[in-house]
């Protein structure tokens, strides 16, 4: 494969160190939101367990397959009986992950990286072990009336829960306390209360806590199970569902009086009007996850959120899906937003509480949701670990550790259980994927790890890991951000549906093609001029793994071949911009001439200092800054090492020393009738004798 590279005259300033940038208010319209399960990213302190530091240590990860945030699960302290999900302390951090001055590292860090940090906020529930539920069972003021109690109902003399709501892990929603003589509700596990926003201090105390991440450094709020955070106010009985589930499954229910009540709108109303008071110039972003209907869930852009969790990709579409519905689920979208510049459409691939996406729609076909997630217009939400194709990890009952899971007992127990997509990050070969250094991790490592691992990726052109690369590259251009879309279904050689779909982004400039083969194992023919209706000479900038594509090879766009499964991304030749400088879109790497410190009278090629920038060019901060830019394009920088270039600004000595003999060729004159000669008669590139006298000597 030939490989470009630029050559840069090192006459070029690097980025100026006083330019000051306006905070970009719309950051987010076109962003990569990175999720992180921290506690199975990466392990700093060899307990097992992912923490804070091990995330820290490996944010440039995050930064180089070209995120713009991250989002990570809470971090909050907690009992972990739903592994952070029950909240003991909203302000502090779990001691297993680490502390707030970690923290505080953490998002220092990112910052200087350039990314965002957003929080996992959690507020339909708390744990049982926080001080206010405590309090609230003691009917110590105001907490008593913090979370949802209430009365038993009798029959026969015996009590039962007021109603016959079920909890989302199985069995009555409702636990009675003892102490306080009432039950309580839980809308998951029995540790996991259900806060009462039906009271106006504890709204007030939620607010506390969002202002308090804020003043850390908090850029954004991923809102935990929003749509259930208000219930009916009459307590009544739940329709049946009808479905074919046990009578204490959740499914059991049609759940018209615990879910996506109008209340809950209002409050995430309040919830944006908070954070836009906190702005510091860029806008604070709100993701809200409601697995609920379509309708209801679009509601959430007029509420304030910036980002409502759109799950097509997880509950709507799968490994039998169509090239059709792929392409009304898409179109669905789109066309049901919100009019306005401030809303924009959003694509989550996966996260913690789903299979992995390889395992959804199968290895073969795990890059053509990164590849729908980049080339569709708006936010795309990543899983972590999806970007190299992880697979899920079978368990067994007895290794089962999600409350879900075991609250589903041993016969259903894998319907239900997230241990599978929840395994250790697989960064390289060694002990625990590179996970840990411990080789008893929380959840057992995926036994695929030896061959299917980060490590293993990063040299492969071909691999998930380089694929996703190029894509998020891809996804800052201009044609992506900004260029129109439509979408195109295609029938080759089929009599009952189109088998092919298309995604076409355009602007003036350029044009990008996603392509992608529905047919599990029949290669397709396509005429992209005519089907398409381009007439440019399209090249392949992307294909899935496994295909048989060539990088930056033209196609014939009469007769375009595609393999079974196969996804591709076509591309007309895009512009890049790094500084003021713009480059084609086939360049790899940067050769820069010589910015070292120097004399100029070779310019640059006399260098005085080796490790330093020389100030026409900027300082070392600006050198920083100009390969951070480089990097986060996909190329990389490669500097000119003068090193026969000896400069008589370092070669100017009072006396001879080893070390200078060492260093530099020196050699004594001839005297040629009592005239001084260079000792023979080598020639110099630049100047007729390639020895000069200095008399110091």
């Amino acid at each position: 494969m030939i490989r470009s590279c630029i050559f840069i005259a090192a006459l070029i300033v690097l980025a100026g160190s006083n330019a000051v940038q306006e905070a970009d208010k719309d950051w987010y319209k076109n962003s990569l939101v990175y999720q992180i399960y921290p506690r199975s990213f990466k392990d700093s302190n060899g307990d097992g367990i992912g923490d804070l530091n091990g995330i820290t240590n490996e944010l440039e990860h995050i930064k180089d397959i070209g995120a713009d945030a991250l989002w990570m699960s809470p971090i909050f302290s907690s009992p972990q009986k739903d592994f952070g999900y029950d909240v003991s302390n909203f302000t502090n951090i779990n001691p297993e992950y680490g502390t707030l001055d970690d923290f505080k590292k953490l998002v220092q860090k990112a910052q200087s990286l350039g990314l965002k940090v957003i929080l996992d906020f959690v507020p339909n529930h708390s744990s049982n072990q926080h001080e206010w539920f405590i309090k609230s069972v003691h009917r110590i003021e105001p907490y008593d009336e913090y979370y949802v109690w209430r009365n038993a109902t009798y029959e026969n003399n015996v009590a039962k829960p007021p109603n016959n709501w079920l909890s989302n892990f199985g069995g009555s929603a409702w636990e009675w306390n003892e102490i306080r003589g009432q039950y309580y509700l839980h809308q998951f596990a029995a540790g996991q209360p259900d806060l009462n926003y039906r009271n106006s201090k504890l709204r007030e105390e939620m607010k506390k806590v969002l202002v308090f991440w804020m003043d850390l450094g908090v850029k954004g709020f991923r809102i935990d199970a929003i749509n259930h955070m208000y219930e009916n106010d009459q307590f009544l009985d739940e329709p049946l569902s009808n479905l074919d589930v046990p009578s204490d499954d959740y499914d059991y229910l049609n759940h018209i009086y615990t879910k996506n009540l109008p209340e809950t709108y209002e409050v995430l109303k309040t919830w944006r009007e908070l954070m836009d008071s906190h702005s510091t110039g860029d806008t604070k972003m709100i993701l809200t996850e409601a697995y609920a209907d379509f309708d209801l869930t679009i509601k959430y852009y007029q509420s304030g959120s910036t980002v409502p969790f759109n799950f097509v990709f997880i509950s709507d579409l799968n490994n039998k899906s169509s090239a059709a519905d792929f392409k009304h689920n898409i179109d669905r979208w789109i066309n049901n937003m919100p009019k306005g510049t401030e809303y924009v459409a959003n694509w989550v691939t996966g996260n913690h509480d789903n299979h992995r996406a390889a395992t959804r729609f199968g290895e073969k076909r795990a890059d053509q949701l990164s590849m729908l997630a980049t080339v569709l217009p708006g936010v795309s939400v990543i899983y972590n670990g999806d970007e190299i194709g992880m697979l899920d990890r079978n368990f067994t009952y007895a290794e089962t550790v999600d409350p879900a899971g075991c609250g589903a007992g041993e016969d259903r127990y894998y319907l239900k259980s997230r241990d599978p997509e929840r395994t250790p990050f697989q960064w390289d070969d060694s002990t625990s994927a590179g996970f840990s250094i411990n080789e008893s991790t929380w959840l057992p490592v995926n036994e695929n790890y030896k061959s299917l691992n980060l490590k293993a990726q990063k040299p492969e052109l071909y691999s998930h890991y380089n694929v996703f690369k190029r894509l998020t590259q891809l996804k800052k251009k201009s044609v992506i951000e900004q260029g129109t879309l439509e979408t195109a279904l295609y029938c080759y050689n089929c009599s009952v549906a189109e088998n092919v779909l298309g995604v076409i982004r355009r602007n003036e400039t350029s044009i990008v093609v996603l392509i992608v083969n529905f047919c599990d194992t029949e290669t397709v023919i396509v005429n992209i001029s005519t089907w398409l209706n381009i007439s440019e000479q399209l090249m392949v900038y992307a294909s899935s793994e496994g295909s048989n594509l060539l990088l930056r090879s033209p196609v014939n766009m009469a007769t375009f071949s595609l393999s079974g499964s196969v996804s591709v991304v076509l591309s007309s030749r895009i512009q890049h911009k790094i500084a003021s400088e713009s480059t084609i879109e086939l360049v790899d790497a940067l050769w820069l001439s010589p910015i070292y410190t120097s004399l100029q009278f070779e310019f640059s090629y006399d260098v005085t200092n080796y490790t330093d920038v020389d100030k026409d060019y900027g300082t070392l901060a600006d050198f920083d800054k100009f390969k951070e830019k480089v990097k986060s394009l996909g190329l990389k920088v490669i500097l000119n090492f003068a090193k026969l270039q000896l400069l008589r600004a370092r070669i100017v000595r009072k006396k001879r020393s080893t070390d200078q003999v060492l260093r530099r060729v020196w050699r004594d004159s001839r005297i040629v009738n009592d005239t001084r000669k260079p000792p023979n008669n080598w020639l110099s590139v630049v100047r007729c004798f390639a020895w000069e006298w200095n008399s110091a000597q």
